[in-house]
């Protein structure tokens, strides 16, 4: 069929034509929204999940909402290993939350005091005192200067939220792969909207990121269980997984075969980004305006030649030898979460000798611990293509403390 009216997204964070099966989080924001404006307090969410679930779209399903209720949008998305660029970030932020709020000729006192507090906050973030956005009003001393990212954090978000309450809107900050915030970033944060929560002010942080990031909240701010839901999604169920392949097609014209459905149930696992993929794929080789059985099976090649190609390689390609070895013996063991023992045993290694292993594939987000002493995947079906692209398990050979000297002393 003709490419130009291909109505499936297979990109990153890119909106599908049918977001189905998020019926609850969606509505747990309409409802945390509702609660602000009110002046109550309720929780908000940081959604998790594996990668290619939808959780970015979510995010941007939040923000649509947010702007048709006329809040002010905060959209974010953190970086690993960032320290002082999280400040300042967030510093150009809020200045032009300021602004959307209300023009700058018509600032209250109240907006003039949060100007001066987020000017505060952001020459704090600067190593030369400089900022580059451009805020002509003055620091305020004693406001965000502490040096404290928590305290300093605590201000500005107390600043904001009360001219917000003042013109009777909101803000919300949407921030993507909150794993990556370090424990006091995300521990000041936490503080920062636990205190503006007691005074009932209307602004709010909406996350999502990798499974883990409900026990590195926790560990960050023990009470961050009753400031946050940690809702988590993951693969659709059949019907949901049918409607977002179908729906899109329907749009132009083109219909599915249940059947044919069925099979790319069986092919996606029902995974929002697969199934993407898939109903990219058999639109550029189906022929006429209905897909069968026989069309799923033509476009699998190209949707798994496309998926190890953009989704998964890109991955790998970042790990070391040791780190691919220990990746595919966990495909030797099952796409389940696996026992860190097993994983070593596998490789013909101590659990105690690949700890750093481990500990580097789940900093650089390619696993995550579901409970303690094991690990699994980010990506879902990862083990697959693990077994696709490494056909042959290989450990590399450790390096004798003879062999180490040898090698020293030829690099001198």
């Amino acid at each position: 069929m003709d490419p130009r009216t291909n109505p499936y997204t297979p990109n990153a964070g890119a909106e599908p034509e049918a977001v189905v099966g998020r019926e609850d989080q969606l509505e747990s924001f309409d409802v945390l929204l509702a609660r602000l404006e009110r002046g109550r307090t309720e929780q908000s969410m940081i959604v998790t999940g594996l990668r290619g679930v939808g959780k970015t779209v979510l995010l941007q399903q939040f923000r649509q909402k947010a702007m048709e209720n006329t809040w002010t949008v905060m959209d974010m998305e953190a970086e690993k290993n960032d320290t002082s660029g999280f400040r300042r970030d967030l510093g150009s932020r809020f200045h032009s939350a300021l602004l959307q709020m209300s023009p700058k000729a018509k600032w209250s006192e109240g907006f003039k005091h949060a100007a001066s507090v987020v000017k505060s906050f952001s020459v704090t973030a600067s190593p030369e005192g400089s900022v580059t956005f451009g805020m002509d009003v003055k620091s305020l001393e004693g406001y965000a200067d502490h040096g404290n990212l928590t305290q300093d954090l605590v201000d500005l978000f107390i600043a904001v939220g009360n001219v917000a309450k003042e013109k009777e809107t909101g803000v919300v900050i949407l921030l993507d792969e909150v794993q990556f915030l370090s424990k006091d970033q995300l521990g000041g944060v936490i503080t920062a909207l636990h205190k503006t929560a007691q005074y009932k002010l209307p602004i709010t942080m909406v996350g999502a990121g990798l499974p883990q990031i409900a026990g590195f909240a926790g560990d960050a701010k023990s009470y961050a269980e009753r400031l946050f839901k940690f809702p988590r999604i993951g693969n659709l169920d059949k019907d949901d997984a049918a409607k977002a392949l179908s729906k899109p097609a329907t749009s132009e014209g083109v219909r599915f075969h249940e059947d044919a459905l069925a099979l790319a149930f069986d092919i996606t696992a029902g995974y929002p980004y697969f199934i993407q993929e898939l109903g990219y794929a058999v639109w550029t080789i189906a022929a006429n305006n209905t897909i069968t059985v026989e069309d799923i099976e033509l476009a699998v090649p190209g949707y798994t030649g496309k998926l190890d190609q953009s989704f998964f390689q890109v991955r790998l390609d970042r790990c070391t030898e040791l780190q691919r070895s220990y990746l595919r013996a966990m495909a030797d063991l099952g796409p389940e979460p696996q026992k860190a023992n097993d994983v070593a045993e596998r490789m013909g290694r101590t659990s105690q000798n690949q700890a750093p292993t481990r500990a580097e594939l789940i900093s650089m987000g390619l696993l995550y611990t579901p409970e303690h002493g094991y690990a699994a995947y980010t990506v879902p079906q990862f083990d697959q293509y693990m077994l696709r692209a490494i056909p042959t398990l290989e450990v590399p050979q450790k390096k004798t403390r003879k062999a180490k000297h040898r090698a020293t002393a030829e690099s001198e």
